[in-house]
């Protein structure tokens, strides 16, 4: 199957990513938290635009701000001041019940821990982000299989997490994150439990997902041979990009 057909297959509906400008674009964004009395200043005035079809790292220390930046990016959060636009749209401005509607068609999410559903299998952990679109069970299942055939684990579908490793888990969840034919997909240290080939793996198949798919990535990392593969790295300190 060639790319774009298997693109085409997988689709959950989401707008096509045809724009030749940024599909993020940060503009004096705070993010701030109470502990207690105490304001805990996370995100300082940060600017940040990230164009279509890119590949781009976010590094820096504990307590940098990475995963509060990515997480205001994907719609889970909302910034205490400024404005953050994905996909031309004001996501900190939308409703929450507009937000988790418009990530669903929007945002693939790819995290550290797998969160796949012990009790279903690797096709039907796939299934899961399509349950809200307006398909058909024999469409739901085909798209599935699609995604998992994209990340090489056709041979897998039948079988529970636990009958896989780490990595093989890890490929499940990727392909999970594009069932639905995101615009964007963003990874929250997708290695950090993988060894190294495992890992690797993983990060060849961002790469395609990048390359052959033109999926724009934004991936959390403290590993640099991580964010050696990405096509830009963005170093964050105190909440503030260096």
């Amino acid at each position: 199957m060639s790319s774009e057909a298997a693109t085409a297959a997988a689709s959950g509906g989401a707008p096509e990513g045809a724009s030749n400008g940024s599909i993020v674009s940060a503009r004096k964004v705070r993010k701030t938290y109470l502990r207690g009395k105490e304001e805990l200043n996370v995100l300082q005035d940060l600017d940040l635009t990230i164009q279509e079809g890119a590949f781009e790292a976010l590094m820096g220390p504990s307590g940098s701000g990475k995963s509060t930046l990515l997480n205001l990016i994907a719609g889970l959060d909302r910034p205490t001041s400024g404005v953050i636009e994905v996909a031309g749209v004001d996501v900190g401005a939308l409703p929450e019940r507009a937000r988790a509607k418009w990530r669903a068609a929007n945002i693939g999410f790819i995290f550290q821990t797998y969160n796949m559903m012990p009790v279903l299998t690797a096709l039907e952990n796939v299934e899961l982000p399509l349950l809200l679109a307006r398909l058909s069970s024999k469409e739901r299942r085909e798209r599935a299989k699609t995604a998992l055939s994209v990340v090489g684990l056709a041979e897998r579908m039948q079988h529970y997490p636990r009958e896989l490793s780490g990595g093989q888990e890890q490929r499940v969840a990727i392909a999970r994150a594009i069932v639905t034919d995101p615009r964007l997909i963003v990874a929250d240290e997708p290695t950090g439990d993988l060894d190294r080939k495992s890992a690797d793996d993983v990060l060849q198949l961002l790469e395609r997902l990048n390359q052959e798919f033109n999926k724009t990535i934004i991936m959390v990392t403290h590993d640099p041979a991580a964010a050696e593969r990405a096509k830009k790295v963005h170093h964050l300190d105190k909440g503030a990009l260096l």
